[in-house]
């Protein structure tokens, strides 16, 4: 379930220790990329680490010269998000944001005629129009969102995935003709021209007097104005630290085994029907109560988290592990879907069943190794609550005002729920379903 990935070219300088971590036959040149072009990485991986171990060794093309450490400024970065940006006092504060663009979002789907709605895309638009009036504010939304959403998605998609100009960094012909370099060049140029706008507006306006509550930006200008940071922090932390966030992956998938398993969409629904049917509204006090809800989104995050290989890391020196050497400067990929689908931990892995989790202790907080989709330890990913909150709101909603329905006849066992790898693992082919309102019974 763990990779590690030797990134090498030089022939003289290939470690050939014969404590390295086994692994599959390597070609020239390109190492092992051709046993990971047959089909989605995570899963090509886990098929080669029951042939080869959990610890398996590949090599892929040639090394990088790029590496950046764990000094002090990403240290900096990191305390900045998880204590300001991604608080829980931060996150307690956005809750109107959440609650009224969810809100837009079934007002949208409750007038609808009674027919097929592309859900995936009317995810994406809430998870982004969420994210962006968090980080922005309403007002800059509304006014930038057309300009920046574009460009934020295509960077996402080029961004996705491993291409040449990754194998190959130091090749400029390569870099040349895959083009990626200068697409991303001038989608970065286009999105910082735009964030730099935003930004300026920002600065003009905390000049007036009936200045508006504090969004994100606010929050990291104020670090820019108060600068007691042991380095410079300017307008160019201020863009790096507005990320995307992949809660629409998770609700889409979510839905998508909900449709697929009609047995564990009833008893959801009706949990959430049970909570909030005096009210007749969803709120974030009631979802605190949904269990079996919250089993639901556990077992989506097991089978489908969002990044399916955790962000690589990298050795800083040589190490043992088990008895295999584990060289500096090796790259390390963690398969978190796979330990989620080992047979070890899991009955029937491969089973949507979120009654797994009703009489168990184990959590994806980075404490059960066994559950890792954020990783774990001191890098494991700070927005879990940020996204959790967005994730389990959103769900709630969709699965109490509205009953859902397969369009053109298409049974539960055929729901199409096959993969597309890139930024994050989303379903191949968007989730068309019809939207029925629910109208609750009143005494």
């Amino acid at each position: 379930m763990v990779v590690f990935i030797k990134l090498r070219f030089s022939f003289g300088d290939v470690v050939k220790a014969p404590h390295l971590p086994p692994g599959p036959w390597k070609l020239p040149v390109i190492g092992n990329l051709h046993q990971l072009n047959t089909g989605l990485p995570h899963r090509r991986l886990r098929e080669l680490a029951q042939q080869h171990g959990p610890l398996m060794h590949l090599q892929l093309g040639e090394t990088s010269n790029g590496y950046v450490a764990y000094g002090d400024y990403w240290k900096q970065m990191r305390k900045i998000c998880a204590l300001q940006l991604l608080s829980a006092k931060r996150v307690k504060s956005l809750r109107r944001v959440r609650e009224e663009e969810i809100a837009r979002l079934v007002g949208s789907l409750t007038m609808r005629p009674a027919a097929a709605v592309n859900l995936s895309q009317m995810l994406i638009s809430l998870s982004n129009a969420v994210t962006l009036r968090a980080a922005f504010g309403g007002k800059m939304l509304r006014k930038q969102d057309e300009a920046i959403l574009p460009v934020l998605q295509q960077i996402l998609k080029a961004a996705g995935g491993l291409g040449l100009a990754d194998i190959f960094p130091s090749s400029k012909f390569v870099r040349l003709v895959s083009g990626l370099e200068r697409k991303l060049k001038t989608l970065h140029e286009t999105a910082d021209g735009i964030l730099e706008g935003i930004i300026a507006e920002h600065v003009a306006r905390r000049r007036e007097e009936d200045h508006q509550e504090e969004d994100l930006v606010d929050v990291l200008l104020n670090f820019v104005e108060n600068q007691g940071l042991p380095f410079p922090f300017t307008n160019v932390e201020v863009k790096a630290v507005i990320l995307s966030d992949s809660s629409s992956v998770t609700v889409e998938w979510a839905m998508s085994q909900l449709m697929n398993n009609p047995h564990t969409m009833e008893k959801a629904q009706k949990e959430v029907r049970q909570v909030f049917d005096k009210t007749g509204k969803v709120d974030e006090e009631g979802v605190d109560e949904l269990v079996y809800l919250k089993s639901v989104v556990k077992e989506t995050f097991r089978l489908h988290p969002a990044a399916p290989l955790l962000l690589p890391r990298e050795a800083q020196e040589a190490v043992v592990i088990h008895g295999h050497l584990i060289p500096a400067k090796t790259r390390v990929i963690i398969n978190a879907w796979a330990i989620g689908q080992d047979p070890h931990h899991w009955d029937e892995p491969e089973k949507f069943n979120p009654e797994r989790f009703a009489d168990s202790s184990v959590e994806f907080m980075g404490l059960d190794f066994q559950f890792i989709p954020f990783g774990a330890g001191r890098r494991i990913c700070p927005g879990i609550q940020y996204g959790l909150a967005v994730i389990d709101l959103l769900l709630a909603n969709l699965l109490y005002h509205f009953d859902w329905k397969l369009p053109d006849g298409i049974e539960p066992e055929g729901l199409d729920m096959s993969e597309t790898f890139g930024a994050t693992v989303r379903r191949k082919n968007p989730l068309y379903l019809i939207p029925i309102p629910y109208h609750r019974t009143t005494a």
